[in-house]
């Protein structure tokens, strides 16, 4: 991969390292127009034995002449609504806030933070919301008469399973999204059912509670969360340290989304963009990176407020020319 003659790097600080962290440092080591400045970290830096540049969160005021790019790795749950209203008072941000339900709310407090410090923060991007949101998109824009499926799956969540660790009394725990085999095969067959996502979709927890702690105050607690279980059938299992660690320390996920449509005369038409991840943080991580770029670029034309995957032309999340992207790619 080459850069144009005489660009700097983009200059990129990470919030949190947890697996999405990792991996977007690792992602930034694929991209030669990108260099880590920091990990900023609410743990002792020491313990990040294998990150040189580890900083202590409270430092994050330091570097605020040294990053072009912040992209925050926190939960959508409880961290991101906090860190990106901070954050966004100094630095350019992207990141993976996953609550659709929340997305509106969120977006308009972001972007009013943002305006006010006149940087400019991309919110909810990976693979759904992001390239999902934008495969949905397009197919409602080419197929207008027709229906939209959205399928998860098999695959373990972070942001769920993050929720799932946040219920008092867990230890540890991973969800896995399991699509319905059923649905499926009525959307690929040509029909338009109506169905729910809990009529696409069933939840499996695995979890492992801490000594003394209610199991079934557990169970109730995950089953009626709103916006994650509350509308799925979803089971709970307790399990051991062990057993987690032996049988569910894998991230694999993806899923697919189609819309089928009528066109003309009656002419049946079916879009489908689907993900095989063996590596969801990773890939989720490689989004964020692309998107950090085009942050960047939309930042030096002095753009401001929120954004979201639908503001962002394509072509910026290439550290390519357009004119080289038309040569080669169009």
């Amino acid at each position: 991969m080459q850069k144009e003659s005489g660009t700097p790097p983009l200059r990129v600080g990470i919030v949190g390292y947890g697996n999405l962290g990792k991996g977007v440092a690792l992602a930034i080591g694929q991209n030669p127009d990108m260099e880590l400045v920091a990990v900023f970290t609410r743990r002792p830096p020491e313990e990040l034995t294998a990150v040189e540049n580890a900083v202590p969160y409270a430092r994050i005021t330091d570097y605020s002449a040294d990053i072009d790019v912040m992209i925050l790795c926190g939960g959508s749950s409880t961290d991101l609504p906090e860190q990106v209203l901070s954050v966004s008072k100094l630095f350019n941000t992207v990141d993976s806030f996953d609550t659709h339900a929340k997305i509106p709310a969120y977006f308009s407090q972001v972007d009013e933070a943002a305006k006010a410090a006149n940087t400019l923060s991309l919110i909810s991007t990976g693979w759904d919301p992001g390239l999902f949101s934008l495969a949905r998109l397009l197919g409602q824009s080419v197929l207008p008469q027709g229906e939209e499926y959205t399928f998860w799956g098999k695959g373990l969540s972070q942001g769920h399973s993050d929720a799932v660790r946040r219920v008092p009394g867990v230890k540890n725990g991973v969800q896995y999204t399991i699509p319905l085999e059923s649905a499926i095969e009525q959307v690929r067959a040509g029909a338009t059912p109506s169905l729910t996502t809990a009529d696409r979709h069933r939840r499996v927890c695995y979890v492992v509670a801490k000594p003394e702690a209610n199991l079934s105050e557990i169970e109730e607690n995950i089953k009626s969360m709103p916006h994650y279980f509350e509308p799925y059938d979803t089971t709970v299992h307790f399990i051991s340290d062990e057993e987690l660690r032996e049988n569910h320390s894998g991230m694999p996920h993806g899923g697919t989304v189609f819309r089928s449509g009528i066109t003309g005369n009656g002419s049946r038409q079916r879009i489908e963009f689907g993900l095989a991840l063996e590596s969801n943080p990773e890939f989720t991580a490689s989004v964020l990176v692309a998107y950090a770029r085009a942050v960047g670029k939309l930042a030096k034309e002095g753009q401001t407020g929120a954004r979201t995957v639908f503001d962002i032309p394509l072509g910026y999340l290439s550290p390519h020319a357009a004119e080289e992207l038309r040569r080669t790619l169009l």
